[in-house]
C-alpha cells in the first residue's frame, strides 16, 4: 500500500521533491495545496507540472476517509463514524464553543488501556493509526467548517486510544497541525490526554512545546485506580504522579486532571479529600467529567448534589476544580460508543 501523503511533514515533503530532481520551494507547495487550500486529489495540484503530478500519484495516496453515521446535537456538537481504507472504523467529535470550534480526534483503532467505565476499549486493540489518518480527521473537519467561513480552533487528542502508545505517530501529527505554513494551530490550543504512560509522559516532557497535558486519574489512590484502570498495573499511581511533578518542573506548566465521576464508586467525600492531599502544591486543574453511561459497564452516574459536593470539597481545599460542560449527551457522546454499536453489526 502506498503512503499517505498527509503522513509527511513539511520538511519530509521538501525533501522528497529534491530526490526527485525539483527545488524544496515545490514541497513547500505540496503542503500548501494540502492544508491551506485543503484539496483532495494531486491533480488539483495546478501549479505543479503534470509529470511531477504523476509522481505524486504514483507514489503516495490521500486518507479516505468514508463516512458511515454522522450524529449532530441539539448543543451543535457533530460526531461521525469514519469507515478506514481497511473497513475499520473511528470516531471523530467537532464541538461548538463560544470560543470556536473544537476538534476531538482519535489515534487508534479501539484501545488496550482496559478502563472500565469506557466504551473505547470493547473489542481492545486493532491497531495504531498513521500519522496522516490522525491529520485527516482534523483536515476533514475543517472541510465542513470551511462551507461555514469557520476554523478549527482547537484540537483535543481524546478520542478512541491512548496517544502516548502511538506516541511518534502522535507526535508527528502535532509538529505538522501547529507548523505555521499549514493550519497553524495554536500550540496551547491543543491538549493531548493520557492515562499514564509513565515513559512517554517523561519524553513528552522534554520535547519543549506548548501543547497541553491532561491525565485521566480517576481515582485518588493506587488501589482504586487499579480496579477502574488496568493500565495502573502497569504504571502505578505513584510513578505516574512522580512522572506529573517532573512535567511540571521542566515545563512550568500546569496539568490538567480528568476525573470521571461514577455513582458510588469514587466519588464520595473521602475520595475528594484524598485527591486533595495527593494533588496539594502541584500545578494543576481538576477537570470533573459525570460518567457518561455505557450499557456494557452498568455504572451509574454521579448525582447532581454529590457532583458539586466533590467539586467544593476540592475548592475548599484550594484546588482549582471545574465541572466539565457536557455536550453531545443525546448523541452517544461517550467515547467509542458509536464504534461499539458499529461493531455490534459485525463490522471492525
Amino acid at each position: 500500500m502506498k503512503p499517505f501523503i498527509y503522513d509527511y511533514t513539511l520538511e519530509d515533503l521538501q525533501e522528497w521533491a529534491v530526490s526527485q530532481g525539483e527545488s524544496a520551494f515545490r514541497g513547500g507547495q505540496i503542503f500548501d495545496w494540502l492544508y491551506v487550500k485543503r484539496v483532495s486529489s494531486f491533480e488539483e495540484m495546478t501549479n505543479l507540472s503534470k509529470p511531477l503530478r504523476q509522481k505524486l500519484h504514483d507514489e503516495f495516496a490521500f486518507v479516505t476517509l468514508r463516512e458511515i453515521t454522522k450524529l449532530e446535537s441539539k448543543d451543535g456538537t457533530v460526531k461521525f463514524l469514519f469507515g478506514l481504507h481497511d473497513d475499520h472504523a473511528i470516531e471523530t467529535v467537532i464541538m461548538k464553543h463560544n470560543y470556536g470550534n473544537s476538534i476531538c480526534v482519535t489515534t487508534q483503532v479501539g484501545c488496550k488501556v482496559g478502563c472500565t467505565f469506557c466504551a473505547s476499549t470493547l473489542g481492545g486493540l486493532k491497531r495504531n493509526l498513521t500519522p496522516g489518518e490522525i491529520v485527516a480527521q482534523v483536515v476533514q473537519a475543517q472541510k465542513i467548517l470551511d462551507t461555514r467561513g469557520e476554523r478549527v480552533s482547537s484540537i483535543v487528542i481524546m478520542g478512541t486510544g491512548e496517544p502516548f502508545e502511538n506516541y511518534d505517530a502522535t507526535m508527528k501529527f502535532l509538529r505538522i497541525m501547529i507548523h505555521e505554513k499549514g493550519l497553524n494551530i495554536g500550540q496551547r490550543h491543543i491538549t493531548v490526554s493520557t492515562s499514564g504512560i509513565v515513559p512517554n509522559i517523561y519524553r513528552f516532557a522534554d520535547e519543549d512545546t506548548q501543547i497541553n497535558l491532561a491525565i485521566s486519574i480517576h481515582a485518588p489512590n493506587d488501589a482504586l485506580r487499579s480496579k477502574l484502570m488496568p493500565v495502573n498495573r502497569r504504571f502505578p499511581f505513584d510513578d505516574v504522579m512522580e512522572s506529573l511533578r517532573y512535567y511540571i518542573a521542566k515545563t512550568g506548566r500546569r496539568i490538567t486532571f480528568e476525573y470521571a465521576l461514577i455513582g458510588g464508586v469514587n466519588d464520595q467525600p473521602e475520595h475528594a479529600e484524598e485527591l486533595a492531599g495527593v494533588l496539594k502544591d502541584m500545578l494543576c486543574h481538576v477537570n470533573l467529567i459525570p460518567v457518561n453511561y455505557v450499557p456494557e459497564r452498568k455504572y451509574v452516574r454521579t448525582s447532581r448534589n454529590d457532583i458539586f459536593q466533590f467539586q467544593r470539597i476540592l475548592a475548599d481545599k484550594g484546588i482549582n476544580v471545574t465541572i466539565r460542560r457536557e455536550q453531545g449527551h443525546d448523541i452517544a457522546a461517550a467515547c467509542g460508543q458509536l464504534r461499539a454499536k458499529h461493531m455490534e453489526s459485525g463490522a471492525r
